[in-house]
């Protein structure tokens, strides 16, 4: 099992900026990925970002790249994403997952945190 706690969502205006955290907890970390997900009032659940912290490697959904960036601290277990340059369409909850290294499916998920982007 894997426990995480999404934080630090919040209201902004346009332009921006807002810092997601992701704890950890449980199974060992060597066993699973995290990633970004959301999910805007009326849509689909969608992809922001993940990273491989094994490889070190990030990838980013191209309607945030260039403007969100993945994180992670180890030592800590916990994922962040930085996300400048906010657009209203940005509004969702976003989720922070677990990805099980072996199955490859996103097994665990956050309670999810919401990001309002409003003037």
């Amino acid at each position: 099992q894997v426990q995480l706690v999404d934080s630090g969502g919040g209201f902004v205006q346009p332009g921006g900026s807002l810092r997601l955290s992701c704890a950890a907890s449980g199974r060992t970390s060597r066993s699973y990925d995290l990633a970004w997900f959301r999910q805007a009032p009326g849509r689909e659940r969608e992809f922001v970002a993940s990273m491989s912290r094994s490889r070190g490697t990030t990838y980013y959904a191209s309607s945030v790249k260039g403007r969100f960036t993945i994180s992670s601290d180890n030592a800590k277990n916990t994922v962040y994403l930085q996300m400048i340059s906010l657009k209203p369409e940005d509004t969702a909850v976003y989720y922070c997952a677990a990805e099980d290294l072996v199955s490859r499916r996103y097994d665990y998920w956050g309670q999810g945190t919401q990001v309002t982007v409003s003037s």
